[in-house]
C-alpha cells in the first residue's frame, strides 16, 4: 500500500476534507497525575516511562509497552527508515514493490504460507495484516493474539523474516508485477495527471517530486530481480530498523524474544549512507494552474512552506499547544462562512501542520463555487488576513482552551482503557521523524500548568510566522472545460497579495440562555426486564418509551446512545419525498430551540456531547454520545431536538446553494466512477424515482416548511421510540435522567410501521456496461440477490460464503493471475422491508483482462456450488470471526449497534452468545448448499470501461 503524509494527502486529493485537526495529544500512560512541580521550559520533553526502549548491538531499536486493551492482543510493527525517496533512477517503485514481496515468500514462510498461517490464527489479510510505503519509511503492521504462545512467538519470526529473510524469488517477482501495475492503475485519473504537473512546482524539483512511491510503469515492467534485491540489501538493515510491540504480554519475555531473533541479524559492513533529502526553499511564489477533463470542481490551494518545527523542549510543547489553539479558532471561523445565505465557497480550511521532508506548511484550501476562483481564494485568504489585522477574541481563545483541555482530560481519564493501536504510531513517528512521545499524566499536568498562561497576543502573533511572501506556492486544479475562464498567474498573485482589504473585525456572537427554557414533566419507569446473560436491562416508561441499557466498564468517559422508530420517508408520497429526505438535515442546520447552529456549537464547546437526528427510509431516530459528566446536557439536547426543532432560512439557503453548485459540477464534469455508481444505483433500484441520483433540480422540490412538518411528525410520538444506552453509567444514575427527559417526551399512544414501497433489485440476468474515462482501467460489480428466510443460521452462512469466496478470489485473481490489486466479496442482508440478501463481488482490472477474470470468478463460484468450501478456508473464517468477536464484546460501539439491530429486527438480544453454535453449522456441505441457494439466477453484471476511441 502506498501512503502519503496527511497534509500532502490532502493536496493530492481533488476533494476536500473539512475536519479540523486537533492539537496533537501525546500517548496516554497508566499513571496518576502528580502534584504540579515548577517547570523549566528549557527542559527536554520527558519520554513516557511506560515504554521500554532499547538498541541492540547491531543498531536495531525496539519499543516495548505492556497494555491490556484489548485483552490477549498485541500490535506489532516493523519500521524501516527507508522509502521511495532513497531509490535510484532504475529503482523507482521498488521500495513499495519490496513491501509486497515480503508477503510472497520468506525463509520460514515460503510463498503465501505467511498469509495462510495468520489467517488460520484469526488475522485478516488487508483489514488487520497490512503494510505501507511512504517517501521516507516503510511500515509493516501485524496485530496478533497473545493467548497462543505459538502464534505470538511465530509473529516475531514473521517480523524477523521481513527484516532480513525475504526470498525475492524471480518467479514471484514476475507474478507480483501485475499486482503492482493494477494498484498503479487504480490510482490513475484526474488527480494523478494533475499531480504529475504540479508536484515538481510545489516540491521545487526536489527528490520528493521525482519519487512517488508507486513508481513508474517503465521500471515496474522491466526491472531485474537483482535490482530489487539490491534495494533490500542496501536499506533493510538493523541500523535503519525498529521493532515496536504494544499489548497484553510480559514485557521481559518480549524483550528476550526481540533480542534473540533480531540480535542475530548481522550488521552491514560499509553501509550505504542514508541521505536526508531537503525541499529547497525559494524566494518567489510558485503558481501552478492545472486542468483535466475529469476534474469535477475547482480547488484552490495556497501553501506557505516553512522549516519544520522539531519539538524537543517543554517550550516547544507549549508552542505546539498555541498552534493547536490557532488552528481550532481559525477552523471554526471558516466553518461559519459555509453557514451563510451565500457561502463564498463549497468548503475550505486553513491549517498549520507538518508537510514533507524538512518542511511544515500553513495551508489554505477552498473549493470554488461555480468555478469562481477569485471569490474562493479571496474569501479564504481574507479570513487569514482578518486574524492578521484584528486577531482572535478573548472568548474564542477561552473556548478553544476549554475544548483542548476537555479532549486531553478525556484521554487522561481513559489512560487505563486506551487501545494498543493508539500507541504504536507515536513510536513509529519517534523512530522515523524524532517526534517526541510523553505520557498523558505528564501532558495533562503540563497543559493545566501552562495553558492558562498562554495569552491572546501570543496566539495572534503566530499568523506572522505562518503567512509570508517567500517559499509560497499556489495550486489551482480545475475542469478542462473551464480553462479559458481561469485567471492568469498574474491575476492569482494579485488575489493573494491583495487579500485583506476593507475587512472588519470578527464578532463573536454568543447566546447565554438555557437550552430548555422549561424543564419537562417526566414520567416514571413502570416495568423492568433483566437479560442477565448479556447484562442488559429493559425499561418501559409510563409514556410508552422503551429503554434498553447496557452498563459497561469498557471506557471510563464514554456513554453512547441511539433511538429508533419505524416510519421514515416511506410514509410520504413522492411529491414530498425530497422534503422528507432532507428534513433532519435541514432541521439540524437550524440548530434547536433559541440556538442557531453556530451558537449551539459555541454552547457545547468544551462539553463531550453530540446528538444527531436522522430520518431514513424505514425509520427515524438519532445517534449520540456523551461523557458521564455531560450526560444531562446530552439528554436536554435530545429532548430539544424532539420538541424544539428550529428552521434557519438563511443557513438553509446557503446549504442548498452549495449543494446545487456541487451537483452541477458533478453533472457538467462527471467522473467515470460517478457515472458508474449512478448506473449501479439506478439499476439496483429498479429505476425507482426514489433511487435516482440527486440532481440540482431535485433541490427545488424541497419545501422548508414541509420538511419541518415532516420532521415534527416523525418525532411527535416519543412513546413509539426505543432508546439504547451503552457505556459507563449505573442504572441508579441514569434512571432519574431517563424519567425526566425521555419520560417527558410527548406520546400519542400509537404504534407506527413503515410502508413497503416494493423497491427490489430486479430479478433475472441483466448486463450493463458504461463507457467513461480516459484511463485504460475497468471496474466490475457482479451482484446476486434474492429473497431469503431470516434466521441467524442463514446470515452466518452468508457471511461464511463471502469470506471463503474472497479468500479464493484473492488466491486466483491476484496471486495466480496477477490481474487485480484488490477484490471483494461482500454479503449484505436485511429483514425489512422484506427479508432479502445482496451478494456483491467487485474488482478493478485492465480492460483486456476483464472477461477472463469474470470467467475465473464464475469458475470459483461453480466450484463452490459443486464441492463446497475447503475445510482450511472454513477454519480461517471461523478463526477470524471468533477473534473479531472477542474484541467486539468489549467495545461499546459494537454493543450499541448490535442491540439496536436485534431489537429493530425482533431478534433475540443474546444471540451473540450463541455464535459458536452457529459457526459449528458452517461445514463443507453447508457452504455448498449456501452457494447453490444464494448464487442463483438473479445476476446483475455491471462494468465500467474506458471511452471508446
Amino acid at each position: 500500500m502506498v501512503r502519503f503524509p496527511l497534509s500532502l494527502s490532502l493536496l493530492l486529493s481533488a476533494s476536500l476534507v473539512l475536519a479540523q485537526p486537533a492539537p496533537k495529544s501525546k500517548s496516554p500512560a497508566a499513571k496518576s497525575p502528580k502534584s504540579a512541580q515548577p517547570l523549566s521550559l528549557n527542559s527536554l520533553i520527558p519520554t513516557d516511562p511506560a515504554v521500554k526502549v532499547g538498541k541492540l548491538p547491531n543498531g536495531l531499536t525496539y519499543y516495548i509497552r505492556k497494555n491490556a486493551e484489548p485483552k490477549n492482543r498485541a500490535e506489532l510493527r516493523l519500521v524501516i527508515r527507508a522509502g521511495s525517496v532513497l531509490e535510484n533512477d532504475n529503482q523507482q517503485g521498488l521500495a513499495h514493490f519490496m513491501e509486497h514481496m515480503e508477503f510472497n515468500g520468506t525463509k520460514n514462510f515460503p510463498k503465501n504460507e505467511l498469509v495462510n498461517f495468520l489467517q488460520s490464527s484469526g488475522v485478516r489479510f488487508g483489514a488487520d495484516l497490512n503494510a505501507y510505503t511512504g517517501f521516507d519509511e516503510t511500515v509493516y503492521q501485524l496485530p496478533v493474539p497473545t493467548d497462543s504462545a505459538n502464534v505470538f512467538r511465530q509473529a516475531f519470526q514473521i517480523l524477523e523474516d521481513w527484516a532480513h529473510n525475504a526470498t525475492i524469488d524471480p518467479a514471484e517477482v514476475d507474478k507480483e508485477r501485475g499486482v503492482i501495475l493494477e494498484e498503479r492503475r487504480l490510482g490513475r485519473g484526474a488527480g494523478q495527471r494533475m499531480r504529475d504537473q504540479y508536484f515538481p512546482i510545489l516540491l521545487n524539483n526536489s527528490q520528493y517530486s521525482k519519487r512517488l512511491p508507486i513508481g513508474t510503469e517503465q521500471v515496474l515492467t522491466t526491472f531485474k530481480t537483482e535490482t530489487l534485491r539490491q534495494f533490500y540489501q542496501d536499506w533493510y538493515r538493523p541500523d535503519l530498523m525498529a521493532v515496536i510491540a504494544v499489548g497484553d504480554f510480559d514485557t521481559k519475555e518480549v524483550e528476550a524474544i526481540i533480542r534473540e531473533k533480531f540480535g542475530r541479524i548481522p550488521m552491514v559492513k560499509n553501509p550505504k549512507p542514508r541521505i536526508t533529502y531537503d525541499i529547497p526553499s525559494h524566494k518567489d511564489t510558485k503558481v501552478a494552474i492545472v486542468t483535466d477533463p475529469e476534474q469535477p470542481n475547482t480547488v484552490v490551494q495556497v501553501i506557505y512552506k516553512r522549516p519544520e518545527i522539531k519539538e524537543k523542549t517543554l517550550n516547544d510543547l507549549r508552542e505546539s499547544i498555541k498552534r493547536g489553539l490557532f488552528n481550532t479558532m481559525l477552523g471554526n471561523r471558516i466553518q461559519e462562512l459555509t453557514q451563510r445565505a451565500d457561502p463564498p465557497f463549497l468548503g475550505g480550511y486553513s491549517n498549520y501542520s507538518d508537510f514533507l521532508g524538512n518542511l511544515d506548511a500553513f495551508t489554505s484550501i477552498a473549493v470554488a463555487k461555480e468555478g469562481n476562483v477569485e471569490k474562493a481564494i479571496r474569501a479564504i485568504l481574507d479570513e487569514n488576513a482578518r486574524v492578521k489585522q484584528f486577531g482572535f477574541t478573548a472568548t474564542e481563545l477561552e473556548r478553544a482552551k476549554q475544548e483542548f483541555l476537555t479532549s486531553v482530560e478525556q484521554a487522561y481519564s481513559e489512560r487505563n482503557k486506551t487501545r494498543s493501536v493508539n500507541y504504536v504510531n507515536e513510536y513509529v513517528q519517534n523512530f522515523t521523524d524524532q517526534e517526541p512521545y510523553t505520557s498523558i499524566d505528564f501532558y495533562y499536568n503540563f497543559l493545566k500548568q501552562v495553558q492558562g498562561g498562554i495569552k491572546l497576543d501570543e496566539v495572534n502573533a503566530l499568523v506572522d510566522l505562518f503567512i509570508h511572501n517567500d517559499n509560497r506556492a499556489v495550486i489551482v486544479m480545475a475542469p478542462e472545460k473551464d480553462k479559458a475562464k481561469l485567471p492568469t498567474v498574474e491575476q492569482i498573485l494579485s488575489y493573494v497579495d491583495d487579500a485583506g482589504k476593507g475587512l472588519t473585525a470578527y464578532e463573536d456572537k454568543m447566546l447565554n440562555t438555557p437550552l430548555l427554557a422549561k424543564l419537562p414533566t417526566g414520567s416514571p419507569v413502570v416495568s423492568e426486564k433483566k437479560i442477565k446473560d448479556i447484562g442488559v436491562t429493559e425499561w418501559t416508561l409510563k409514556n410508552g418509551v422503551r429503554v434498553v441499557l447496557k452498563p459497561t466498564d469498557f471506557k471510563n468517559d464514554q456513554i453512547l446512545f441511539s433511538a429508533s422508530s419505524f416510519g421514515g420517508t416511506s410514509l410520504y408520497d413522492l411529491k414530498d419525498f425530497m422534503s422528507a429526505r432532507f428534513s433532519s438535515t435541514l432541521v439540524s442546520m437550524g440548530g434547536t430551540g433559541d440556538y442557531n447552529q453556530i451558537q449551539l456549537g459555541k454552547f457545547l464547546s468544551g462539553k463531550q456531547v453530540s446528538v444527531y437526528p436522522y430520518v431514513g427510509e424505514l425509520s427515524e431516530g438519532l445517534n449520540g454520545s456523551a461523557a458521564p459528566k455531560d450526560l444531562e446536557t446530552a439528554l436536554q439536547l435530545l429532548y430539544s431536538y424532539f420538541t424544539q426543532p428550529r428552521k434557519d432560512a438563511d443557513v438553509i439557503k446557503g446549504f442548498l446553494s452549495n449543494q446545487r453548485s456541487a451537483l452541477q459540477n458533478q453533472i457538467s464534469t462527471p467522473t467515470p466512477q460517478r457515472v458508474f455508481q449512478d448506473t449501479v444505483q439506478v439499476t439496483l433500484g429498479a429505476n425507482n424515482p426514489r433511487r435516482q441520483p440527486l440532481k440540482p433540480e431535485d433541490l427545488d422540490k424541497i419545501d422548508l416548511d414541509r420538511a419541518l412538518q415532516v420532521y415534527e411528525e416523525r418525532f411527535a410520538n416519543g412513546g413509539d421510540f426505543t432508546f439504547y444506552f451503552v457505556g459507563n453509567f449505573t442504572e441508579a444514575q441514569l434512571k432519574p435522567l431517563v424519567e425526566k427527559y425521555l419520560g417527558g417526551l410527548p406520546s400519542t399512544g400509537k404504534e407506527e410501521k413503515f410502508k413497503d414501497l416494493g423497491i427490489r433489485i430486479p430479478s433475472g440476468q441483466i448486463s450493463k456496461t458504461v463507457y467513461k474515462g480516459l484511463d485504460p482501467k475497468a471496474t466490475v460489480q457482479l451482484v446476486y440477490s434474492g429473497d431469503m428466510t431470516w434466521s441467524p443460521d442463514n446470515t452466518v452462512q452468508l457471511d461464511a460464503l463471502a469470506e471463503v469466496l474472497e479468500i479464493k478470489l484473492i488466491e486466483k485473481l491476484r496471486e495466480e493471475e496477477s490481474g487485480v490489486y484488490g477484490v471483494g466479496a461482500n454479503a449484505a442482508y436485511s429483514k425489512y422491508p422484506a427479508p432479502r440478501y445482496t451478494f456483491r463481488i467487485s474488482f478493478g482490472c485492465a480492460p483486456e483482462n476483464l472477461e477472463k477474470l469474470i470467467a475465473k470468478t464464475q469458475e470459483l463460484i461453480n466450484d463452490l456450488k459443486q464441492k463446497g468450501a475447503l475445510p482450511a478456508d472454513i477454519a480461517k473464517f471461523k478463526a477470524e470471526t471468533r477473534r473479531e468477536t472477542e474484541v467486539q464484546l468489549k467495545d461499546n460501539q459494537f454493543w450499541l449497534g448490535y442491540l439496536q439491530s436485534q431489537y429493530y429486527n425482533g431478534d433475540a438480544p443474546d444471540e451473540v452468545l450463541h455464535e459458536n453454535e452457529q459457526l459449528a453449522k458452517v461445514t463443507v456441505e453447508s457452504t455448498k448448499a449456501a452457494a447453490n441457494q444464494y448464487f442463483g439466477s438473479n445476476l446483475i453484471r455491471l462494468v465500467l470501461m474506458p471511452e471508446k476511441k
